[in-house]
């Protein structure tokens, strides 16, 4: 029985892996005729980098899409019950799949729609927390890095004050320096006064509507 249950929950792990390996961001851009988002733009396949070279509508599908990779595996943990440990390492794991795509060479995103995600499949409080906190920072500093690196710094803070988990809070933890380390080079623009502001181009809006 004990065995049965390792198994089960690695291969919830392995699954959470695997769903966040879903590039969505190229897969979007794909179906819809736009430029490889991981060649174009800043070269991350995000929906940041979406929203610029192919408009609104394909930046908000992969949006949905990345979201979408860290909220349900962590949904179907709690739906079976799983351990706080088992559901902590599934929402780890989907968040580092969408980082390292075993389907795309393992060049992914930064993690920040399947961390909101991944908070969301937690506890909705817990994830509203972080997207009104990324919501707040964009409409006050216009810079899509400063909201992500903001979110991911108070999310294990939110954390432990909605819940008291140690063990959740750790992981989240770790996810945040994760995330805020896969924003090094943006810390570097942002220290040298190069970042970018969160804008779409006419351009890109222009060419999203034609297909």
């Amino acid at each position: 029985m004990a065995n049965d249950l390792i198994f089960i929950q690695g291969m919830f792990i392995l699954g959470a892996y695997l769903s966040g390996s879903i590039c969505s961001a190229i897969i979007v851009c794909r179906l819809l005729g736009l430029p490889n988002p991981g060649q174009q733009g800043s070269h991350n396949p995000g929906a940041t980098n979406v929203l610029r070279i192919g408009g609104r509508k394909a930046a908000a599908i992969t949006l949905i899409a990345d979201v979408l990779k860290g909220l349900l595996p962590v949904l179907l943990c709690r739906v079976f019950e799983m351990p706080p440990l088992t559901t902590g390492l599934v929402a780890l794991s989907a968040f580092l799949g969408h980082l390292y795509p075993v389907f795309f060479r393992f060049k992914g995103g930064k993690g920040v729609a399947t961390m909101i995600g991944v908070l969301l499949g937690i506890g909705w409080m817990l994830g509203l927390a972080a997207a009104v906190t990324w919501l707040l920072a964009a409409g006050v500093f216009k810079i899509s890095s400063v909201s992500s690196i903001t979110m991911a710094i108070l999310a294990p803070v939110y954390s432990w004050f909605f819940y008291h988990d140690e063990v959740l809070t750790l992981i989240l933890a770790g996810m945040s320096m994760v995330l805020c380390w896969r924003h090094r080079s943006n810390i570097r623009n942002l220290i040298g006064g190069r970042e970018g502001r969160i804008t779409t181009s006419d351009k890109a809006e222009n060419r999203t509507a034609r297909h």
